[in-house]
């Protein structure tokens, strides 16, 4: 026999601590950001899949993708860790 109970909607699990409204919010825009990269990802290799991976020359090194990553934190943030 099965430990889990059920429990309604909108309550907390048993043995669980409920999160605050604000908390709450934040855990769910984090998910939405996650749910979104995770689509981008997926397309891309849905992409691949249909595709074939591009040519060399159609690439670029991994190297100019970080300069160019870092030089936008940078921006953003006015330093880099």
């Amino acid at each position: 026999m099965s430990e889990h109970t059920e429990h309604k909607a909108g309550q907390p699990a048993p043995a669980r601590e409920p999160m605050s409204p604000d908390g709450a919010q934040a855990v769910r825009a984090y998910a939405a950001r996650k749910r979104e990269q995770a689509d981008q990802v997926a397309a891309v290799l849905e992409d691949l899949a249909e595709n074939g991976l591009p040519t060399v020359e159609d690439c670029r090194p991994w190297e100019d993708l970080r300069e160019a990553k870092l030089a936008q934190m940078h921006a953003q943030r006015g330093h880099v860790a």
